[in-house]
């Protein structure tokens, strides 16, 4: 090589050998020695009851806490595209659980994505939102854990596919994806827009479930909460691009946030239940202070979105769903299926559906929610209407709410496909799903 080549090859060497040292440094992280001398007395109990509503913001339950187990003793199987991954033991046993973990190693794990023993975290484990987290939150969270009964529980092997089972690999998900800054507040927003904001960004961590993500499993940051998936649910964006036919207030959204259902809109089901579940345990100032920043980035409410709210509005009022299909879209000729699967979805609807939601749904009534104000008719992907259906919806066994029944065991893959079908056109006047049948079919065969 000339010198004048390798003057001009030396950025690029220098680079890679930066590269390199950086990764080196990153495969390998020291231990933290083990604290097993934390006196639980010297811990503010002001400073744990701030802690006690965090893990609420977070929804740390619902992966480290089984149904009917200890809390926080771990065990519950988070089923992803690369594997499955089990909830880890977060009480402050010192064997199996993090008794011996130093703040220190608590905030370091909660913002690299590193155990007390140098290992990688895998990041099902939200530490690139964690990572946002200030150091008053990250105290008092640590406070919070560490005086909670100790449950001896040794934590159970994760199955992983090949390569993704090769923890040192996490380093380049790390250098690439996790981007460690500090909140910092707008100066032009109020402050309980700049603490919704926080919170969402650091320990609600919404965006893991309302973002999409890449091939390798991080957040598609570029693209905001534009609309993810959980669990095998379609969860919906949270930006402009919102499905709900009516759009979302602060005040409606609050209401939604605490108690998983609102007058006019929705009802929570699936993932998002143990997240109602969760937030209802939360400061309520909190939770409002979410629902502001989220309505916010739905805004504005354009010409078309009233229009289509006006729509559903006038679609509801009328007493039975097949009253509405005259002058919309809803016509068999715009109905994929034709009039045989129309007429089919029809009869479906009637039988299993209208009693309820025909009714329209009140304060102490039987009925339920009119299914053109429904947001999962609504939704670009049908998977969760098809999970609701197919499941119904049952409140958490220590909490009381509404209900709807399985249909699971007793519709045909063809019924549901006509009712899906019947419900996008003449409840939502909406062009059909793609592929449903498909969806119906995949659907049944995942867990």
């Amino acid at each position: 090589m000339t010198r004048a080549r390798l003057r001009s090859a030396l950025p690029s060497i220098g680079f890679a050998v930066a590269a390199a040292v950086s990764l080196g440094a990153s495969l390998w992280r020291p231990a933290i020695a083990a604290d097993a001398a934390l006196v639980v007395g010297t811990l503010d109990a002001a400073t744990v009851a701030k802690g006690a509503q965090l893990p609420a913001v977070g929804n740390c339950s619902s992966c480290h806490t089984t149904a009917g187990g200890k809390p926080f003793a771990g065990g519950v199987p988070l089923v992803t595209p690369f594997g499955t991954i089990h909830g880890t033991n977060i009480t402050p046993d010192h064997e199996t659980g993090i008794g011996n973990w130093s703040e220190q190693a608590f905030a370091r794990a909660m913002r690299d994505g590193i155990a007390r023993d140098g290992s990688h975290l895998y990041p099902a484990f939200p530490y690139d939102h964690f990572t946002h987290t200030s150091d008053d939150d990250l105290r008092a969270l640590y406070a919070f854990v560490m005086t909670r009964d100790p449950v001896h529980a040794p934590n159970l092997p994760n199955d992983l596919r090949f390569p993704f089972s090769i923890r040192p690999l996490l380093a380049g998900w790390n250098l690439l994806f996790l981007h460690r800054t500090s909140f910092q507040p707008d100066a032009v927003q109020s402050a309980e827009w700049n603490r919704g904001a926080y919170l969402v960004e650091s320990l609600g961590h919404c965006g893991g479930c309302h973002a999409p993500r890449n091939s390798l499993g991080a957040e598609k940051r570029n693209t905001g909460p534009s609309g993810g998936e959980a669990e095998g649910w379609y969860v919906p964006a949270l930006d402009h691009a919102s499905p709900s036919p009516l759009p979302w207030t602060v005040d409606s959204l609050t209401e939604y946030l605490r108690t998983g259902v609102t007058a006019d809109q929705a009802i929570a089901g699936g993932p998002m239940q143990e997240v109602v579940a969760s937030l209802a345990n939360a400061s309520a100032a909190d939770v409002r202070a979410i629902a502001v920043y989220i309505v916010s980035g739905m805004e504005p409410v354009n010409a078309e979105r009233r229009a289509r709210a006006d729509g559903a509005r006038r679609r509801a009022a009328y007493a039975f769903l097949d009253a509405v299909g005259s002058g919309t879209v809803a016509s068999t000729a715009a109905f994929s299926g034709g009039a045989v699967t129309l007429q089919l979805g029809a009869t479906v609807y009637d039988g299993a559906c209208a009693r309820c939601h025909d009714l329209g749904r009140a304060v102490s009534s039987e009925g339920a929610l009119r299914l053109p104000l429904a947001v999962a008719v609504y939704d670009p992907d049908p998977r969760s209407l098809i999970r609701i259906i197919r499941q119904g919806i049952v409140p958490p066994l220590s909490q009381g709410g509404r209900w709807m029944p399985a249909f699971g065991a007793t519709l045909t893959d063809d019924q549901l496909t006509a009712l899906l079908g019947y419900l996008r056109s003449m409840a939502a006047d909406a062009p059909p799903w793609p592929d449903l049948a498909k969806s119906v079919r995949d659907t049944k065969a995942s867990p």
